[in-house]
């Protein structure tokens, strides 16, 4: 029968692994969230075909975790409870991360199937928005890992950038289309993809809350 010490020793490693998958999934995420933003502001179909693809890595790293931190929680807990608040988060956090990369998915889909064109200053925009709500994104992981709470402070209230960027770039949509109802089409689009990003970062303050209000959930 293994002893106490060999299954607390056991425990540790594997969540000393789960950290580690922790960091490659949202290293994996990000990546997905940059070409995505990328594939838009270039209008690159190539590279949102290749991001879409990578989603699979994405949802396996979920269900992996999933398992991972159920078989730590199963066991007889030995952890220190700092080690068992960072197994159970990360159950949470694992599912905003998978929805950041559908949402992904949902701008490179996006880019493969409509022509998008239209004047290069909304490309700007959107990749202002993308760049910082991927910001947003890795600050908030960081700020878990290292158990930083004015860090994440400072992702939740970064949302509230982004928030105003989304209003300000619909509202210029909105203009736009009253002077050439022709982009019609181009509005619809872009609007979708500035909505998709803003949900990004709704995602980013979702990880933030989980350092800052470990006991509050919020699906936004």
């Amino acid at each position: 029968v293994m002893s106490s010490c060999e299954n607390a020793r056991d425990q540790r490693t594997e969540v000393r692994e789960l950290r580690e998958r922790l960091l490659l999934m949202a290293g994996r995420v990000e990546s997905m969230l940059a070409d995505a933003v990328t594939s838009v502001s270039e209008q690159d179909k190539e590279l949102a075909r290749a991001t879409i693809a990578a989603d699979r890595h994405v949802n396996r790293a979920e269900v992996d975790m999933d398992r991972l931190c159920l078989q730590i929680l199963s066991r007889c807990c030995l952890l220190a409870p700092q080690e068992l608040r960072f197994v159970t988060l990360t159950l949470k956090m694992v599912t905003d991360l998978e929805r950041i990369g559908d949402l992904a998915v949902n701008i490179c889909e996006r880019v493969v199937a409509l022509r998008l064109g239209g004047p290069s200053g909304y490309y700007r925009e959107v990749q202002r928005m993308g760049d910082l709500a991927g910001g947003m994104v890795k600050a908030a992981i960081a700020a878990f890992v290292a158990a930083d709470a004015e860090a994440a402070m400072g992702v939740i209230e970064q949302d509230e950038e982004v928030d105003a960027l989304f209003a300000e770039f619909s509202a210029e949509l909105v203009a736009q289309l009253g002077r050439d109802a022709h982009m019609a089409q181009f509005g619809v689009e872009m609007q979708s993809v500035a909505k998709w990003l803003e949900r990004v970062a709704d995602h980013a303050t979702n990880l933030a809350q989980q350092v800052v209000f470990p006991n509050r959930r919020e699906d936004l």
